[in-house]
């Protein structure tokens, strides 16, 4: 992994401008990593980075020091696998807790309509990004897969949108109503006024300048909204999709209903939603019953 980590510290000097010591303390970090796990980046799996996590608490690190460990850790393979070294990020949902417990960050439902109400909708700008969080969160597909959307991949009549997954698979999701009016009213008025004259982008949220968003500037996005909203949680372009499946568990879907929504391989990446909806049951039980 060293040259890896050499080309991601480049970008976090070049593209981020981050401080030296920051710098230092993110090669420190991923070193460790390195150290313990020894395999080459592609054959990292998700266990392997669980295990390490496993390994910092039995090595007794404190949870402020898990937490930056791993935020390093989210970084680095989200880099990695934006820039296309990697088809599988296998540390997208993984999150340490304060006591080890290994679980995805989620909004509750109320700061979802906070941050969903955020953007401007007076401009074109903030009339997309409000399209783009609305379309998110009632599909659950990845942000490199909202930013890759074809304009031919959405049927409004039908109600659904064609997502392209990791591996070049294709699934069909399922649109709610909010999205669907928010996808109507941008395909017919807001992207025909982003485009530019002559242009054929295929791609269905365009920036300013009439191209295609990178998952850079998306992040960018949602975190400024999410400052603006006064949701204290850092925001990653991941939790809306994160939000997405607990809540849709916590309102009784099933399972493997979320695996497919998802795109899931495999359902134990799914599993861990459970983790989430289970912990929130014992919360409400011990509050509500009278002998919990």
């Amino acid at each position: 992994m060293e040259e890896d980590i050499k080309l991601f510290l480049e970008y976090l000097t070049v593209e981020l401008g981050l401080a030296q010591n920051t710098k230092d303390a993110y090669e420190r970090d991923l070193k460790l990593f390195a150290t313990k796990v020894k395999k080459s980046i592609k054959t990292i799996t998700r266990q392997d980075v669980i295990a390490y996590m496993y390994f910092l608490k039995k090595e007794r690190y404190a949870p402020s020091s898990m937490a930056r460990k791993l935020a390093a850790l989210k970084s680095f393979f989200r880099f990695m696998t934006a820039e296309g070294y990697l088809e599988i990020d296998p540390a997208e949902v993984i999150e340490a807790g304060n006591k080890g417990t290994i679980l995805p960050r989620v909004l509750n439902r109320q700061d979802v309509l906070k941050l969903l109400e955020t953007p401007d909708e007076a401009t074109d700008e903030g009339f997309r990004d409000r399209t783009m969080l609305e379309v998110l969160y009632a599909t659950g597909m990845r942000v490199s897969e909202l930013i890759n959307m074809p304009v031919a991949g959405v049927n409004l009549q039908m109600k659904y949108v064609i997502a392209f997954g990791k591996g070049s698979k294709e699934r069909i999701i399922p649109l709610g109503h909010y999205a669907v009016e928010y996808l109507e009213k941008y395909l017919n008025v807001v992207r025909p006024r982003l485009l530019h004259e002559g242009s054929k982008e295929k791609c269905l949220f365009l920036t300013i300048h009439g191209s295609g968003m990178t998952r850079q500037r998306f992040w960018q996005i949602i975190k400024g909204y999410g400052h603006m909203a006064g949701i204290r949680k850092e925001l990653t372009p991941h939790i809306l999709r994160h939000s997405f499946a607990t809540h849709l568990l916590d309102n009784g879907a099933d399972l493997r209903t979320v695996q497919e929504l998802l795109g899931h391989a495999d359902i134990s990446t799914t599993q861990i939603y459970t983790h989430l909806t289970n912990k929130r049951l014992k919360t409400i039980y011990e509050k509500a019953h009278p002998r919990a």
